[in-house]
């Protein structure tokens, strides 16, 4: 054989590596990468037909039977005007009349923005978006494994790295600031260093009502005044406006009724504790977070006919041995899928928790507790999956490290969430008759290999997939180290620039803001 003849194959070789790797760096359009932000879901269904049509009768008549305790005056007025009951015991009911109005003429459909339009989301239907959560008020380190106190500025940083985040879509704030006392300052200093830290939409808890005048003083200021945040609300209220079993919370009640009129949207949170705070069994958990949020959904539409409210059923659980939330347990991810199932049933934009590893560090049982849950929450076509990165020990714990891995794997639900398209061109009958009948045999380098490499197939930015002979050859390098290297490398990086170094001069003269300006770039 001549040296040519010998020569063509490794050539050709050579030039299938090389023209691979060129179709890798090459940038896709948004519509045609593998996976993206809201993806439709929704073939795990853990619920058949007749359980979802019993639970929502179950929570018919839990609204209509026991109805929510401790409602403030503001409530019982709005929603007695609208034909709930309040009773001697204290306790406003809800006929069914009621809820079916309500459903009726409930918001879908409703973006959620971002500061930038390319961030905006539109959940509803199976469409699903992941995003962060939670109310830590730990720091998880890993280098020197360990817990410390939060910060406003773990805060922005989170918010920072959330920002260059294909995977994760939203911010919501998933830490509190132990470096803050006052309750104002807290509100301030929670929302600030968030949006200030990412483009992308913000959701937030605020501890008062009477601090919410303050709050949308802010948001105008960045948005450029009250008619330009009304237009585009890129913030959402996380309220707590229930403390489980069936009753209202006075604080979080009197922010929701500001936020509904300030033009807010508003996550309706429901977060009872299975074996706790909600019955153990597991339909008992999600018909008492389906009564729950319908109504507060009531109270929503009370207030302002059409306010977008997201439909956030959140049963957690609790390891029955010893009263302890397990967020990282099968039985949490089959309640959160559940929960999606009957925001579809509404036709509501449904939100519920996914990713809480019990793990205290980024391990081994962090890796299976996120992925089996983030990947049960997405195929069940939940629309917004909250606290789907960077938790740990049952969201006592948040790391910014874990952020990072937790991108690549989401990505890799976003791939199973996306499913396999059956057309008559990906049944592939053609290119197996060339491959087998005109050579060489075997599919790489193969045009069709090189058209779906980027477009059908998601590749990890962290996770390691070399043999064992180029992993030595790397170094043996750890995946929380280099998550914690690609950390420091974007925090080390540039600062975002969103809000202008004018604007956020404003804002410093009017609030109380704690991050440090040098610590924002400027």
């Amino acid at each position: 054989m001549s040296s040519e003849a010998k020569a063509a194959p490794e050539g050709r070789r050579r030039g299938g590596r090389e023209a691979r790797r060129a179709l890798r760096a090459a940038p896709l359009a948004e519509d045609i990468k593998p996976i993206r932000p809201g993806m439709e879901g929704g073939t795990y269904k853990p619920l058949d037909e007749a359980g979802i049509a019993r639970i929502h009768q179950a929570a018919l008549d839990a609204l209509e039977q026991i109805g929510l305790g401790q409602p403030i005056p503001s409530c019982i007025e709005v929603c007695t005007a609208k034909g709930a009951v309040l009773g001697d015991d204290g306790r406003l009911r809800f006929p069914r009349a009621l809820i079916e109005d309500t459903l009726a003429l409930a918001a879908r459909n409703f973006p959620l923005y971002g500061q930038d339009p390319q961030f905006d989301m539109h959940p509803g239907g199976t469409r699903v978006h992941y995003g962060t959560a939670g109310a830590s008020t730990m720091i998880v380190e890993t280098e020197e494994p360990g817990y410390r106190n939060a910060t406003v500025r773990d805060l922005y940083d989170a918010a920072r790295i959330v920002e260059v985040m294909d995977n994760i879509h939203f911010f919501q704030r998933p830490l509190t600031p132990c470096d803050v006392v006052d309750l104002l300052e807290l509100d301030i200093n929670t929302l600030y260093p968030a949006i200030a830290g990412t483009r992308k939409h913000v959701g937030c808890s605020f501890t008062l009502g009477e601090n919410m005048e303050t709050v949308f003083e802010l948001l105008h200021e960045v948005a450029g005044g009250e008619a330009a945040w009304r237009e585009r609300p890129f913030v959402s209220n996380s309220n707590c406006f229930v403390v489980p079993p069936m009753k209202f919370a006075e604080d979080a009640c009197r922010v929701l009724e500001a936020c509904v009129r300030g033009g807010m949207p508003v996550l309706l949170l429901s977060a009872g504790q299975a074996g706790a705070t909600a019955p153990p069994a597991l339909a008992g958990a999600v018909v008492q977070a389906t009564a729950e949020v319908l109504g507060g959904l009531a109270y929503v539409n009370a207030i302002q006919p059409g306010a977008p409210a997201i439909f956030g059923t959140w049963p957690f659980v609790s390891d029955l041995r010893t009263g302890a939330m397990s967020g990282g347990s099968g039985e949490q991810a089959l309640l959160s899928a559940a929960c999606a199932q009957m925001a579809q049933f509404y036709d509501l934009p449904g939100g519920a928790a996914a990713g809480m590893a019990d793990a205290k560090l980024p391990d081994m049982q962090a890796g299976w507790e996120k992925g089996i849950s983030n990947v049960m929450a997405g195929l069940s076509g939940l629309n917004m999956v909250y606290e789907a990165a960077g938790m740990h020990a049952s969201l006592l714990g948040f790391c910014l490290d874990t952020l990072i891995l937790d991108n690549d794997l989401i990505g890799q639900c976003q791939r199973c969430v996306r499913g396999i398209e059956v057309t008559e061109d990906s049944v592939s009958l053609e290119v197996i008759r060339s491959v087998c009948t005109e050579g060489p045999g075997h599919y790489l380098g193969h045009n069709s290999t090189l058209e779906l490499m980027q477009r059908d197939y998601v590749y990890p930015e962290i996770g390691d997939r070399t043999s064992p002979k180029e992993w030595v050859e790397k170094g043996k390098p750890e995946l929380v180290a280099t998550a914690r290297a690609r950390k420091l490398e974007i925090l080390g990086g540039e600062h975002p620039r969103h809000i202008s170094a004018e604007t956020d001069g404003r804002v410093r003269a009017r609030f109380p803001i704690k991050l440090k300006r040098e610590e924002m770039g400027w």
